[in-house]
């Protein structure tokens, strides 16, 4: 990535409403709540004609030994190293702060570009009440209101003067996209931060640690894709305020722009009603599916009631028999680029173009032999099979009478399919149509 610019300042100043400004999105949580940010979260924007990449980070505290804070101030560091440019935010309401004095003495050390950002300032009235964070000694001041846009303009023109030209819209755009969904504390953030060998997603023993979809860009098996880290994903009955209210509504959202969703769950707890949740919601949106259990090491010493787990399981996705199952240790480093090459495996089957003269040649010579039941005296032939040109990988039965081609007929159809074609870990749907 380059034109990086790191949004960055103590709590509750208003980095993420300012990020969801520039990026024309609403893909940080906001909220009046400190430390509703905790990762480094990207988004692109435009200004005239170059492209650059924000990041989002929390607020930073000093001095905190709480956990979550702790984590916070690693994750800044890391933006601020890898930034171009830094938008430093204050609160022209709440005014100077010696927050403000320590974490821009911290700023001046890494000798980039710094813009201090005055956000707040609603009425223009208001804005000679930013004058004392000149006393910051870290450039112009720019007095803006975030929410509203106000000043934003004057912000862009002056940052763009530092940012190259050549550079691309997106750099995410044409990748694969791998979403890792599950319940809370499952391991999905120790699972990304393995895979990348750096701390991408903040991790603690606490449930709902991850709140915003974190996307990350990984190369395996001579690929490149984004890898999304997610929020955990409970009940309805259980989601306790607006903040993780939001935070699963973003899981669901990476889950509808994903390529391929490893579903993770933890092997202590087995598969509950809401893991088949989010994989029945994987399956009718056409995604590609694959089953990892996490923590596998705590349960295959006991041969027993690791095979009572795994047949429990198998009985309980049996309707969607299609997707593979990895039982992995993402502490002990178990069979994860296995998880990995299996996802990449799933992702170029969902994205294969069956060519018409295959299908037929394997399908209607059992199609021939096990025919579709009569109906009312009437004989049903299909004469010609075909994928369709669509996202989702489906097939078109050319027939006689397709309406009187039932389910269960259906789904002899689809394992057909399977059993000649490679499509692991793939919903397929099945159309027939008049000849």
């Amino acid at each position: 990535m380059s034109n990086l610019i790191a949004i960055v300042g103590r709590p509750n100043v208003g980095k993420s409403t300012l990020f969801n400004r520039l990026t024309e999105s609403r893909q940080s949580i906001m909220d009046n709540t400190s430390g509703v940010t905790r990762d480094r979260l990207y988004g692109q924007g435009e200004w005239n004609g170059k492209f650059f990449t924000l990041i989002d980070t929390g607020g930073y505290v000093v001095g905190s030994e709480d956990i979550f804070e702790r984590a916070i101030r690693e994750q800044v560091k890391i933006a601020v190293e890898e930034a171009d440019i830094i938008f430093f935010v204050v609160d022209a309401q709440t005014g100077l702060t010696e927050l403000d004095k320590d974490f821009g003495n911290i700023l001046r050390q890494y000798k980039k570009p710094v813009f201090v950002i005055a956000n707040k300032v609603d009425e223009s009235s208001r804005t000679g009440y930013t004058n004392e964070f000149y006393a910051l000694a870290l450039g112009d001041l720019y007095p803006i209101s975030a929410i509203s846009g106000s000043g934003t303009g004057d912000l862009l023109d002056a940052a763009t003067n530092y940012l190259q030209a050549e550079t691309e819209e997106n750099p995410y755009k044409g990748l694969p996209r791998i979403a890792i969904l599950g319940r809370p504390n499952v391991g999905k953030s120790s699972f990304i931060n393995l895979l990348l060998g750096k701390e991408r997603s903040i991790v603690t023993d606490l449930a709902g640690t991850t709140r915003d979809s974190i996307d990350s860009e990984y190369k395996a098996y001579g690929k490149n894709f984004i890898l999304t880290d997610t929020a955990g994903i409970r009940r309805k009955s259980r989601v306790t305020d607006n903040i993780e209210f939001y935070s699963v509504m973003r899981s669901i959202r990476a889950l509808e722009g994903a390529d391929v969703c490893i579903i993770m769950l933890d092997a202590q707890n087995g598969l509950e009603a809401q893991d088949i949740n989010i994989m029945n919601l994987a399956e009718r949106r056409g995604k590609g599916i694959l089953l990892m259990i996490n923590k596998w090491d705590l349960i295959e010493k006991d041969t027993k009631t690791a095979k009572k787990f795994i047949d429990n399981i198998q009985e309980r996705i049996a309707t969607m028999s299609y997707v593979p199952i990895i039982f992995t240790s993402v502490l002990e480093k178990q069979r994860v680029m296995q998880t990995i090459e299996k996802a990449i495996q799933i992702y170029e089957s969902k994205n294969r173009r069956i060519p018409t003269n295959e299908l037929n040649k394997a399908l209607l010579p059992e199609i021939e032999k096990y025919p579709p039941p009569a109906i009312r005296g009437k004989f049903i032939k299909i004469n010609y099979i075909t994928q369709l040109p669509t996202k989702r990988v489906a097939f078109a039965f050319f027939c006689n009478h397709p309406q009187h081609i039932k389910e269960p007929y259906k789904r002899f159809l689809e394992n057909q399919i399977r059993k000649y074609f490679t499509l692991e870990g793939v919903p397929i749907e099945i159309f027939t149509r008049k000849k």
